[in-house]
């Protein structure tokens, strides 16, 4: 056992003192320590209630004959960081999360991991330092948190968000955004939707790193609590057995969580985690693939933002397993997963519970909510190396738009644009220096694109940029613009009232202008980053690579 380092022989008594006097006893000296590494916090809602799964992945620890020792991780939420400064700082906290993980694993050296976290950035950075780490691993996601009701009607925070919009521009009253503020979110979870938090739930029950049904399994469901007791249970098997990350997350497994994912519409951000996840396997995912895999991955389950269903909807239906059971024909089956047992032997013990909703909220592959799946990768004299965008949430009407260019050199100066009613319909926004480079920190851009939704432009405005947007983004919204205007990509060197062309079933994201002009216009540029002189963000910027590559540190 790894953990003989810190508590076998003479020259370890000083640790075994020290191990002692954190309430250990000679007999637990034997047993396989494991880590219980918690993201719980006291101000993000996802994560509220993690102090209670820890507490039931200990027990199952503890059952199963192991020492759980529990530590934390930081967590942002995204929602509350979101249209402000403070959003420099959520992508920034996934690598910092991966490496206070992985410095405290290996101090400690323990035999193996239980990871219990929530929400957009949290995820993903535990998964690579489970990535890194390699050594037995299993993840148990908080869960979603459950729609409000207003009205009689769910709704989540992007009604709240989308709100703000409708409120500015008098389609709605005070009293009508006061009871959507007070009602939509309603306790614990991750929001309700199928935003990033819960994508990235789904995509890792869907590599095989979490138990089958944890994905949509909601925060306040015993359900969820029997699940980490389980996960206790199971990282003791993985421990004895020497089955690591590295076993689970391979090329097949990352091609099956991509096509999960595309089939359930999720959001843009799994182009930046999928591919940091990858890396720290030392595999690789171009943005390429991504596209390759939602041209012939047909969209099943039409949730919010795009659609009007929850993931209380998604959990009645059957979950992961049930779009993976629509998937088989096109999944590699053979995949290992944490229940030691493969997706082949997972899926033939799985019985859908609910028939009716089943049908009722996930579509056939022969009848399909959309042919192609949810993420749409797009080139051109814009974005030369790529761009993201979730097709799945957009109308018809917007799959192909020309608009003159509308810019803006941050979110804060696009922002009181709109909030000034100065957007009008057939605008193509463009908000640049907001990259990993540029902001830097690559925000998410809710707010400007709620709000575009909130006064009924949606349908009529395109919006895109190098920074990213959130899960909960809906309409023609094109993130990822690669190259970021700080590294003087072609978005850099857009002026007021340039024609942008995006065909969204042509992959083309175009600027109409001459390469005479651009040439021209690039003699005279000079960047405009927006300005951080000390702390993190300093040390961030100098090593994160482009949004195409995951924004992973080069």
């Amino acid at each position: 056992m790894r953990s003989d380092n810190i508590k076998k022989g003479l020259e370890r008594a000083p640790h075994r003192s020290l191990l002692k006097a954190v309430g250990l006893i000679d007999e637990e000296m034997d047993l396989p320590f494991i880590g219980v590494v918690n993201s719980w916090n006291e101000i993000v809602p996802g994560h509220i209630h993690l102090n209670k799964l820890a507490e039931a992945v200990k027990a199952g620890i503890r059952t199963a004959g192991g020492v759980p020792f529990e530590f934390n991780t930081i967590g942002i939420c995204d929602g509350i960081a979101m249209g402000h400064t403070g959003m420099k700082n959520s992508l920034p906290s996934r690598e910092l999360i991966a490496d206070s993980i992985e410095l405290m694993v290996e101090a400690h050296q323990f035999d193996g991991m239980v990871m219990i976290p929530t929400c957009d950035k949290i995820v993903p950075g535990h998964l690579m330092a489970a990535g890194r780490l390699d050594i037995p691993a299993i993840v148990v996601t908080g869960g979603p948190m459950l729609p409000g009701i207003v009205g009689d009607e769910p709704c989540d925070l992007i009604s709240l968000f989308e709100a703000v919009g409708a409120s500015q521009s008098k389609k709605i009253t005070e009293q009508d955004l006061k009871n959507l503020e007070d009602l939509s979110c309603c306790g614990a979870g991750s929001c309700a939707g199928l935003f990033t938090a819960n994508t990235m739930a789904c995509v890792t029950e869907a590599l095989g790193m979490s138990l089958p049904g944890c994905g949509t399994a909601h925060a306040v469901d015993a359900k969820k609590t029997r699940i980490a007791k389980h996960s206790g249970m199971k990282i003791m098997e993985l421990v004895e057995k020497g089955m690591t990350p590295s076993e689970i997350v391979t090329q097949e497994s990352l091609d099956n969580a991509i096509r999960v994912d595309m089939a359930i519409g999720g959001s843009s951000n799994t182009a930046l985690h999928l591919p940091a996840i990858a890396s720290e396997i030392g595999l690789r995912i171009s943005l390429s693939r991504f596209d390759e895999i939602s041209r012939e991955t047909p969209h099943l389950i039409n949730l919010r933002p795009g659609g009007s269903r929850y993931l209380i909807d998604f959990e009645r239906a059957g979950g992961v397993p049930a779009i993976q059971q629509r998937l088989r024909e096109k999944l590699d089956l053979d995949v290992k997963t944490v229940t030691g047992k493969s997706l082949r032997e997972n899926l033939e013990e799985y019985t859908i519970i609910n028939p009716h909703a089943n049908r009722e909220i996930i579509a056939t592959l022969e009848s399909p909510v959309h042919a192609e799946g949810g993420i749409a990768v797009l080139t051109g004299s814009l974005a030369p190396l790529g761009s993201v965008i979730k097709q799945t949430a957009v109308s018809q009407k917007m799959m192909r738009f020309s608009g003159p260019a509308r810019v803006f050199d941050s979110e804060e100066i696009a922002m009181k644009a709109i909030m000034a009613n100065k957007i009008k319909s057939g605008d193509c926004i463009i908000i640049r220096y907001e990259g990993p480079k540029g902001g830097p920190g690559m925000r998410e851009m809710l707010s400007p694109t709620a709000a575009i939704a909130g006064m009924g432009l949606i349908d009529s405005v395109a919006l895109i940029t190098d920074g990213r947007f959130s899960g909960g983004t809906r309409g023609p919204c094109i993130g990822h613009v690669s190259p970021e205007a700080a590294e003087g990509g072609p978005i850099a060197l857009v002026k007021e009232g340039d024609l942008i062309e995006i065909d969204i079933p042509g992959r083309l994201l175009n600027l109409k202008v001459s390469d005479k002009e651009l040439d021209k216009r690039r003699k005279t540029w000079s960047p405009k980053v927006q300005e951080v002189t000390k702390g993190y963000l300093v040390r961030y910027r100098k090593q994160v690579s482009s949004a195409d590559k995951g924004a992973i540190f080069s």
